[in-house]
């Protein structure tokens, strides 16, 4: 049986990660601790941990299907925004960055140093022209305005590039020389090789949708077409500061982006590993 020998490194080491766990660990169960008390036991002083009484009436009222605060309904389009901006990122920056670590065309080193260098332009510039083009489509107060605009993501495109010059070219050549096509080469060996990649972005890309608040609040104005984040923010008026609502609000949103993490994270794991951003 081998024994674990115990440093002052080692113990150094792991009080770090334990204190580290409690600072990101503390907030979200305050979180849902929060939820389950009335409005008076989570404003008293001294603050508690313990819910006192236990009581589940801000799920309820959040889960409801009030009118003025639609939770559910925002909770659904937030889904659909999510799980379609993703899908578009996802097959739109893999076409795009294997056309530029693979394939050789004039310009392709220009295109990827422009497409890189949008990575430095502040988001908030978009606002106008993204608004402008959503306004001139139609698509003003409706899902596609929050799906749509940010479906052709530079840091994607970057990524995934990265990943893909780190894989085997002999394998793209093997498949050449026995007939198969740059289609065939990159459904049947690429993207099977770059599943890590493309978990990685896809939780990357659903949880830049997902807490995106700014932008649902310009193009989406019908409380029944907001998104969750931008839709919480109003509970604070509805509800007159009422934190329990709050915080059972947050914690439906925070549901799907924990579950897709815990999902994914040995995939994202391998990514980061095999990768290391290789170019």
């Amino acid at each position: 049986m081998t024994r674990v020998r115990v440093t002052p490194g080692r113990v150094l080491f792991y009080l770090v990660l334990l204190v580290l766990t409690v600072i990101f660990v503390a907030p979200l169960l305050w979180m849902v601790s929060t939820s389950f008390k009335t409005n008076n036991d989570a404003t008293a002083l001294p603050l508690s941990w313990l819910p006192r009484p236990f009581t589940a009436d801000a799920y309820s009222r959040v889960l409801t299907t009030a009118s003025e605060t639609p939770v559910l309904r925002w909770f659904v389009n937030s889904l659909a925004a999510g799980v379609g901006n993703t899908a578009l990122i996802v097959a739109f920056d893999a076409l795009a960055a294997y056309a530029l670590a693979r394939m050789r065309f004039p310009g392709r080193n220009l295109i990827f140093g422009v497409i890189v260098s949008t990575l430095f332009v502040p988001p908030f510039l978009f606002l106008i022209p993204n608004y402008l083009i959503v306004s001139r489509l139609g698509w003003l107060d409706s899902l596609l305005a929050v799906i749509v605009p940010s479906a052709g993501g530079a840091f994607g495109v970057f990524f995934l590039r990265q990943f893909f010059l780190s894989l085997p070219l002999e394998l793209e050549e093997a498949a050449l020389l026995e007939g198969a096509n740059r289609w065939q080469i990159f459904t049947r060996i690429v993207l099977p090789l770059a599943r890590p990649a493309l978990a990685t972005l896809t939780v990357l890309s659903f949880l830049t949708n997902w807490n995106d608040f700014v932008w649902p609040i310009y193009v989406l104005f019908n409380p029944a077409h907001e998104t969750l984040p931008a839709g919480l923010g109003t509970l604070q008026n509805a509800a007159t500061t009422n934190y329990p609502i709050m915080m059972a609000g947050a914690v439906v949103a925070s549901v799907p982006v924990i579950a897709l993490f815990i999902v994914a994270q040995r995939h994202v794991i391998q990514s980061v590993a095999h990768s290391g951003l290789k170019g």
